[in-house]
């Protein structure tokens, strides 16, 4: 059986360069403790912010100083506690960080609270007459829509002194899921001992050729989540019961529009891509199904056969380097400006891609106001991870672009925009392939890529969306919030959208164990919303050329100081109206008709 790797033992060409955050644990020891004690540089203004327009500036000024550092600081920590969670010393250190942070946010409180407090009015004339300002309009007009829900001051300091605890449910989570579950070996057909991790079965087992090693890690992978669904469910429950009590004290309609909020899109808005997708994409994720039981002569389609290659005997491999040139030749239509960016992420060790116990697992892109961004992946050699990979490197290069021109409070837009600059690299880097094969079996698998988006964003992201939608309902009504109620909802809502084309078994219905994603607030919807607009931005680049790249290029260096929809707007898309979500939803149905055709 294969020898689990040790952090330790990884090479260090295949893991980050944290030295760009700071060159040594000491110095970000000595910058922890001074982030703390440079807390007065901001509550200096505590009661003052009523004395005029240049004091409001002066403290704004300072807080955006702070936050600078602590971002940089709170970054370093979480990125060596993702790269091993079961080090003793990295948990120690996100927890002392935990606090730190808790007493920032609470001594910073003052600053909301004061400015709500200021008589109506008092803002406009501010920033009538200082116009450095200016730079907060954006902000300062976003916080003024919250005044309805704002707390006493009092209140919400004592709120953000409690964000550790508060976070605790998401910290519980990501600390059983990577620190506590054990996973069991399986066999493969040969009766030969596999090793199994979270990563292994999501980044490997889960899309593997052979069903055997699919069904069995499958099993192995899912009795073991059993195990843990009560905890699991408790650290959820107690997320959900957060959320509703939050909602109820700011005086929202419902945790939905608060959670909403923060997004800067309708209710309609949300309600559209939940529903129409699930509606109007079911039938064409029914098809593929059908097919893909066909083609590979599966007794039954099982779930864990979903993501099986559909030409069973195709898979292609890759390696890191050739991964990293094909991602930069897809990227070329985007500019040299853009690609030079993406050269240096693969080049200069912006990306962690070692194999590791304790490691997180799935992928992520962190990106500290001041430096480069950090990618985590688990590098397996196939070629679907060019896919993951060049996904990240989008979000690498949107807040690359976003801090390079706008100032800290303006770089991060609405999360309802977040995921197309990363989606719209997948779709870029499809469509590439597919120009430059003329292999049928390679176009197949390629087509089978695209779908396998598209199911990420629209069918496995979207069910947790789902699964927010009614757990939030079920909770604001007083029902218990169990791993049977979890269990039930999720396998209820998976049978909807397969209907009986798919078995959904036990395993399928603890699903909602695997994404940390219900902690992040409304965060999965989002994914559909941002692959939706990038499927509509990529047909304009193809339509247009270089006009729809500039125009791209303009929204990822715009960051936070556009609402997502004038963000889409000036990129040529309206995101207002179920249009783009249908055209979407309708390109999926004419890739699953290309590949209905190609085995005809």
């Amino acid at each position: 059986m294969a020898k689990k790797t040790m952090r330790s033992e990884v090479p260090v060409e295949l893991t980050w360069n944290l030295n760009d955050l700071f060159e040594t644990k000491e110095a970000w020891e000595k910058e922890l403790a001074a982030v703390q004690a440079d807390l007065p540089t901001v509550t200096q203004y505590k009661g003052r912010l009523g004395e005029g327009a240049r004091v409001l500036l002066d403290c704004l000024n300072a807080q955006e100083e702070l936050y600078r550092r602590v971002i940089l600081v709170a970054t370093y920590a979480q990125l060596k506690q993702t790269e091993d969670g079961t080090n003793p010393e990295n948990q120690g250190n996100s927890a002392r960080t935990g606090a730190v942070l808790a007493t920032v946010e609470a001594g910073l409180t003052f600053v909301d609270s004061e400015i709500l407090a200021l008589p109506d009015g008092t803002i406009d004339q501010y920033l009538k007459e200082e116009k450095g300002l200016e730079d907060f309009r954006k902000n300062l007009e976003e916080l003024m829509e919250k005044k309805p829900h704002q707390l006493s001051p009092e209140t919400e300091e004592t709120l953000a002194a409690l964000g550790q605890v508060l976070s605790s449910p998401y910290m519980t989570y990501e600390m059983s899921k990577s620190s506590d579950m054990d996973f069991p070996s399986f066999k493969d057909e040969q009766g030969n001992d596999l090793p199994l991790t979270f990563a292994l079965f999501e980044d490997r087992y889960e899309l593997s050729a052979n069903t055997a090693v699919r069904r069995n890690s499958y099993e192995a992978f899912t009795k073991t989540l059993n195990q843990y669904k009560n905890t699991f469910a408790a650290t959820y429950s107690t997320e959900i019961k957060k959320q509703v009590v939050l909602a109820r004290q700011r005086k929202y309609e419902s945790v939905t529009h608060m959670l909403l909020q923060p997004h800067q899109v309708t209710l309609e808005m949300y309600n559209n891509q939940l529903d129409i997708i699930q509606n109007e994409l079911a039938p064409h994720m029914r098809r593929f199904a059908e097919l893909k039981k066909r083609v590979l002569g599966l007794d039954k389609m099982m779930f864990c056969d979903l993501k099986a290659p559909l030409d069973s005997e195709f898979n292609p491999t890759t390696t890191y380097e050739e991964a990293s040139e094909t991602i930069l030749k897809s990227l070329e239509v985007m500019g040299p400006e853009y690609h030079s960016v993406m050269k240096k992420a693969l080049t200069e060790r912006w990306v962690d891609l070692a194999e590791n116990v304790g490691k997180a697992t799935g992928a992520f892109c962190s990106s500290p106001y001041g430096v480069h961004p950090y990618i985590l992946i688990t590098w397996t050699d196939m070629m679907r991870g060019a896919f993951i990979l060049t996904h990240e490197l989008g979000h690498a290069g949107h807040f690359y672009y976003a801090g390079g021109n706008q100032r800290l409070v303006n770089t991060r837009p609405s999360l309802y925009f977040i995921e197309a600059p990363s989606t719209i690299n997948e779709l870029l880097l499809s469509q590439h392939l597919l120009k430059t094969t003329d292999d049928t079996r390679m176009k197949r698998w390629l087509l089978l890529q695209s779908l396998g988006t598209y199911y990420h964003n629209f069918v496995t992201h979207l069910l947790e969306g789902e699964l927010q939608r009614r757990v939030y309902t079920l909770a604001e009504a007083g029902k218990p919030i169990t791993a049977s109620t979890l269990s039930e909802q999720k396998r209820e809502l998976l049978e909807n959208f397969w209907g009986d084309t798919v078995e959904i078994d036990e395993g399928a219905a603890l699903t909602w164990m695997r994404q940390p994603h219900y902690y992040m607030g409304l965060y999965p919807y989002t994914y559909s919303a941002g692959l939706t607009a990038s499927t509509a931005v990529a047909e304009l680049i193809k339509e247009e050329g270089q006009p729809a790249v500039d125009r791209w290029i303009e929204v990822l260096k715009a960051g936070g100081t556009m609402r997502p929809l004038d963000l889409m707007k000036h990129a040529g898309v309206d995101m207002s109206t179920p249009d783009p979500i249908r055209k979407a939803v309708s390109y999926v149905g004419e890739l699953v008709d290309q590949l209905e055709r190609s085995y005809q």
